[in-house]
């Protein structure tokens, strides 16, 4: 996945009922794409270039790990299916949907098919008025002036009238809310970082990612295990509590959710499997003495996947010291997870069978795991 980005984006029509285009529009966008963190209410304008009647329009703001093309041939896919055609004429002319990405955080693209931010941004009211309206503080990328200082230099007389009219959100149809802590756990490849990335994204929370690739033993474990099982979990256990006793110092501090791709437990499921006996009842006396001190997860999330599944997704990841994981090690560590978790019914654990569908490329595959923890 590439690195999380802010989106804002405007939409307008001018066509038929427009309020139920845009609605449709703001639908399709979140089950095809994202969550919306913010909407601005309508804007209506008068047509710009060509005579026709008035528009209305809003801005939204929405994250994403996608790719600005990526999301632009999304964009492209609503209107089609809302009923726009576009024609090969490069001038202005009445349409039921339009959609345009104006930001990127602070991205510059100038390519054929997208210029970043959008060219016209800084001469429309129609986008200046809604995007203050959601997000006042934005700085142009390229001019380095705050949007305030855009719109009051601006010289159109443009008319502009805000209707006070709110769509609705369907992101505010689901939440976690319910949870502080949400931690996302399962065997090796079945998806966790994926979507505990999705699930910051869209509802914006602190994320918290397992610090595994700058483990020095972990390449060594899977070449010689009965050598460096000890050094590798030792390892994981105090970069575990470290992270997790950083993370989350504040959490009672901040309304702000937070979603790991682990929970400290991890530590030892892993180290019962590894480990011999003694070395074991050791570690499991060092575990719970800093266990005491951990802030613990308001709800697990542990995602059910194949033997098959799991060996396809780590070889899609394509890490070398990963090949020579056994199928045999994998249902070791489904097994032990199914203990452990019948072993803690004090834990909020939901299961969740994600071995027929693809939360990843699927958005609604995606919306359906929400629905079920909300």
């Amino acid at each position: 996945m590439e690195i999380q980005k802010k989106y804002h984006i405007s939409i307008g029509s001018n066509i038929g009922n427009r309020i139920k285009n845009i609605q449709e529009t703001i639908d399709l966008i979140h089950s095809r794409i994202a969550s919306l963190l913010s909407i601005s209410s309508i804007y209506e304008t008068e047509s710009i270039g060509f005579e026709g009647d008035d528009f209305f329009n809003i801005c939204a703001s929405f994250n994403s790990f996608k790719s600005p093309h990526f999301i632009m041939n999304e964009f492209l896919e609503i209107e089609k299916l809302l009923g726009r055609v576009r024609s090969k004429e490069k001038k202005y002319t009445s349409r039921i949907i339009d959609i345009d990405i104006l930001l990127v955080d602070d991205m510059i693209i100038n390519s054929e098919e997208l210029t970043i931010p959008h060219k016209e941004m800084c001469n429309r009211r129609f986008v200046l008025d809604p995007l203050i309206e959601i997000d006042p503080n934005i700085i142009h990328p390229v001019n380095k002036m705050s949007i305030k200082e855009i719109l009051n230099s601006l010289e159109s007389k443009q008319k502009i009238q805000n209707k006070d009219i709110i769509l609705q959100n369907p992101a505010h149809s689901v939440s976690i809310n319910n949870y502080s802590y949400i931690a996302i756990e399962g065997n090796i490849g079945s998806g966790k970082t994926s979507l505990s990335k999705l699930i910051s994204s869209d509802f914006n929370t602190k994320l918290m990612l397992e610090r595994f690739i700058d483990n020095p033993f972990l390449a060594k474990f899977y070449k010689n295990p009965k050598e460096f099982a000890f050094k590798l979990e030792m390892s994981f256990l105090a970069d575990r509590y470290q992270q997790t006793n950083e993370d989350l110092s504040q959490l009672n501090f901040f309304s702000q959710n937070i979603i790991s791709d682990y929970d400290i437990h991890k530590s030892l499921i892993f180290s019962k499997i590894n480990l011999n006996e003694d070395e074991f009842n050791l570690y499991r006396k060092l575990f719970y003495s800093l266990y005491k001190s951990i802030v613990k997860p308001d709800l697990i999330i542990f995602l059910n996947q194949t033997i098959e599944n799991l060996k396809i997704n780590i070889e899609k990841r394509g890490r070398e010291y990963e090949s020579k994981i056994s199928e045999e090690y994998l249902k070791k560590i489904n097994q032990s997870y199914s203990d452990f978790f019948k072993s803690r019914p004090d834990l909020n654990v939901k299961f969740i069978d994600v071995s027929e569908i693809d939360f990843v490329k699927n958005r609604l595959d995606y919306l359906s795991i929400i629905n079920g923890i909300s």
